[in-house]
């Protein structure tokens, strides 16, 4: 069963783990094809409306939304308004804690996200296909 996911993430602290799983997606490990949300202009840039509209869009050509939760990701207000959009869209949430210990965003409580506790292959393949 392939699936069209949405990775949603802190930018500046975990474009490594996203990376893994576009690595991990090219060895065929994974069953779905995954959108990258990055777009040409800066998140801190005064086009928000602009880059909501892309994001929105990108949110809203995918079944599921995988929220990567790194050590700052409770802190970003962008990762925060994808959560309550792919919510509003009816996405099927997946929320991966790369360590157990992070704090996660608010909007991703009470959401029904299914959860990956640890950074592994198995636990977000387990998360994923339970959403």
């Amino acid at each position: 069963m392939a699936i069209d996911l949405f990775v949603s993430y802190d930018y500046d602290n975990d474009k490594h783990y996203k990376n893994l799983l576009l690595a991990w997606d090219a060895n065929d490990m994974f069953d779905f094809e995954f959108y990258d949300h990055s777009v040409d202009v800066s998140v801190n840039s005064e086009d928000a409306t602009y880059i909501k509209s892309v994001i929105r869009r990108k949110i809203s050509d995918c079944t599921h939304f995988l929220c990567l939760i790194g050590e700052e990701t409770h802190e970003s207000g962008w990762v925060e308004w994808e959560i309550e959009t792919a919510v509003a869209l009816g996405k099927k949430i997946v929320a991966v804690k790369i360590d157990n210990s992070y704090s996660s965003p608010d909007a991703i409580y009470g959401v029904g996200a299914s959860w990956a506790k640890s950074f592994t292959f198995s636990s977000i393949m387990t998360a994923v296909y339970a959403a």
